[in-house]
């Protein structure tokens, strides 16, 4: 499976972010990052976007660099992570 980067790019002028939204799928050995970036005083100027990544961990650096390029607080990000056999990946 390919890993793809999601890429930050320069909002228009005056368009900003405050929320980022995101669903983290497991499937066919990989993950689907699907994101929603939009701002709570106008959330119909919101961005969607997917991506796959190898593991977990990878899924995981895409939002923390989308955060971090948008300075999206954590407060305002929301993720769920939907998992094919959850049992599997938790270690006791």
């Amino acid at each position: 499976m390919k890993h793809t980067r999601m890429r930050a790019q320069r909002q228009p002028a005056g368009s900003r972010y405050t929320h980022l939204s995101a669903c983290v799928s497991e499937e066919d050995g990989g993950f689907t990052v699907q994101v929603r970036l939009y701002d709570e005083a106008k959330p119909e100027k919101g961005v969607w976007g997917e991506e796959n990544a190898e593991s977990i961990e990878a899924a995981s650096a895409m939002l923390d660099e989308l955060a971090a390029a948008y300075s999206i607080p954590q407060a305002r990000i929301k993720i769920s992570v939907r998992m094919q056999n959850a049992r599997e990946g938790t270690r006791h």
